[in-house]
């Protein structure tokens, strides 16, 4: 299985000097962050839909083999709870695939805790979501965690986002499809906590082998968490693929 980690954004003033280089300029932070791991999840999207110039920008900064995930815009997940026009869906996923083009990982896209589970709601993610494209849906209210909701989406292509969250949600990894999605957000303290490696390995052992791909990204970007946790991963990451 291939694996892909990294962290939720690389652009973190509080990383100079731990991470990045103190003579680095901060305009080459991006091409430093490519030198030590192969996936970025850009979670700037959504809060601001990105210009095609910047993606085309974080491509063609990007080594060969490099993915992105893209997080889709609040717009759709929250303001519209997913029930928006399908131009405004397609003009995302076509940002998408005209910036990132082959180095497109997955479409992230996160639901708000205030969403929960009813068939109308499944079947409207169904609809929305195109399935030429690597879809990831996170869900933030836990009564989503069930077993035909696993089986749907998987009849459709889309991946069940597993997660580390503060609170009552399901922390295990969900593998529905070929593509095993997770991520990691700092628990107690959110965006912040490190993880024991004892939590990273049964991520690791959940997610099993077989599968084509992982998508892993540590959101526990406040301070230097992500940065130790990401590296763990890759160390287990590499050691699973030599077994």
């Amino acid at each position: 299985m291939k694996y892909y980690i990294g962290c939720s954004g690389f652009y973190y003033r509080e990383w100079k000097n731990i991470f990045y280089p103190e003579d680095l300029p901060a305009k080459n932070w991006f091409r430093f962050y490519c030198e030590h791991f192969n996936t970025l999840e850009i979670n700037s999207s959504f809060y601001k839909r990105p210009t095609l110039k910047a993606l085309q920008k974080w491509y063609d900064e990007s080594p060969e083999g490099f993915l992105f995930t893209l997080k889709a815009p609040r717009f759709i997940t929250h303001l519209k709870r997913m029930n928006v026009e399908a131009k405004d869906m397609r003009d995302f996923y076509d940002l998408a695939a005209e910036g990132f083009k082959e180095k497109l990982g997955c479409i992230l896209f996160q639901l708000p805790p205030s969403f929960s589970y009813t068939s109308e709601r499944l079947e409207l993610i169904i609809t929305m979501l195109d399935s030429n494209f690597k879809n990831v849906v996170e869900f933030r209210h836990e009564s989503w965690w069930r077993e035909p909701v696993f089986k749907t989406l998987a009849k459709h292509k889309i991946s069940f986002c597993g997660q580390s969250y503060p609170g009552n949600l399901p922390d295990h990894a969900v593998v529905n499809t070929k593509t095993i999605y997770y991520r990691f957000h700092g628990k107690p303290v959110l965006y912040k906590s490190e993880y024991e490696e004892t939590q990273l390995r049964k991520v690791m052992q959940e997610m099993g082998a077989g599968r084509k791909e992982a998508f892993v990204y540590f959101n526990n970007t406040w301070g230097t968490s992500a940065l130790i946790n990401a590296r763990q991963m890759q160390t287990l990451a590499g050691r699973a693929g030599k077994k």
